[in-house]
């Protein structure tokens, strides 16, 4: 396919590159100026979608994807699909395809899971939202640049889904590290509180799959002084667009909204920014009970 992308950041410069490697024609466009292997560049996001079949868009927000979707919506062929990946508003994921339908394109959101790490090494979980047509022409490309591919329904809905599963993400971590600081207290050694939950009741990704104690499971940022894999404050963001989304559609989400004020001390007041999500560990550790 020719294919157009837009955002080639830490996430959208790999995924570009393994469509490009895969050999589809790749033309890319970063406002920064950066660029991904094979990929071709374009002056602008104009120049990326024109003549494209599918446009990809890995951008930070949901007011960024707006104003990009209003410069390339017109340049691209009625026909082709509008596959956005960012993490948005799930208000501007749906007023975006709104729009893209309405200039006879196909829209699709599809946000990832899977971090740096699943963007280079091809092995990204898609959640889609949007029509059973677009869905079936992304396919193939879901299939290059992830392991997974869900469609989850009408557009909206894979920003639905992403947010759904970060909400959970965060509380289980919080009280992932809660309990290890508690363990730590209690004179438990974290090997064999590890040995213990990773095989009981208390079992998680967190826990199991991306532990957030040193030297404790499988490798994990916490190995490498919390270099981030998922950062801290891309968490507060999923948190808050969470709960935007619960305020919009009248839903309790009580341990969402204390996770997210949790991630919003840590980053914005601490010394969260930039470090992994899971060093809420070591910040739980230092504190006694309040």
């Amino acid at each position: 396919m020719k294919i157009g992308f837009v955002g080639l950041g830490n996430m959208g410069g790999p995924m570009a590159a393994n469509l490009a490697a895969a050999g589809h024609e790749v033309t890319g466009f970063d406002p920064a100026g950066v660029s991904a292997e094979g990929v071709a560049s374009a002056a602008s996001a104009e120049e990326a979608a024109t003549g494209a079949d599918v446009v990809i868009t890995m951008l930070p927000n949901g007011d960024i994807l707006r104003s990009v979707a209003d410069q390339i919506i017109p340049a691209m062929a009625p026909g082709a699909v509008f596959l956005d990946c960012s993490t948005v508003d799930v208000d501007s994921a749906r007023d975006v395809a709104a729009q893209a339908q309405k200039a006879g394109l196909s829209a699709l959101d599809a946000p990832v899971s899977g971090g740096i790490g699943g963007a280079s090494g091809g092995t990204l979980t898609f959640m889609v939202g949007g029509d059973d047509a677009g869905f079936a022409t992304a396919k193939p490309l879901f299939d290059i640049m992830g392991a997974k591919a869900v469609h989850c329904g009408p557009s909206g809905n894979g920003q639905a889904a992403k947010i759904c599963n970060n909400m959970i993400l965060g509380a289980t971590m919080i009280v992932t590290c809660e309990a290890f600081a508690l363990a730590d207290k209690l004179g438990l050694d974290r090997q064999a509180m590890f040995d213990v939950v990773s095989t009981s009741s208390g079992y998680s990704w967190s826990m199991n799959a991306y532990c957030p104690a040193p030297g404790i499971g499988p490798k994990s940022p916490a190995d490498n002084d919390y270099k981030p894999g998922f950062a801290a404050e891309l968490m507060l963001k999923d948190l808050t667009l969470a709960q935007q989304a619960a305020e919009a559609a009248d839903a309790d989400t009580p341990l969402g909204a204390a996770a997210r004020a949790l991630y919003a001390q840590f980053v914005e007041k601490e010394d969260g920014r930039g470090r992994d999500f899971s060093a809420m560990l070591p910040r739980l550790a230092a504190r006694g009970r309040e």
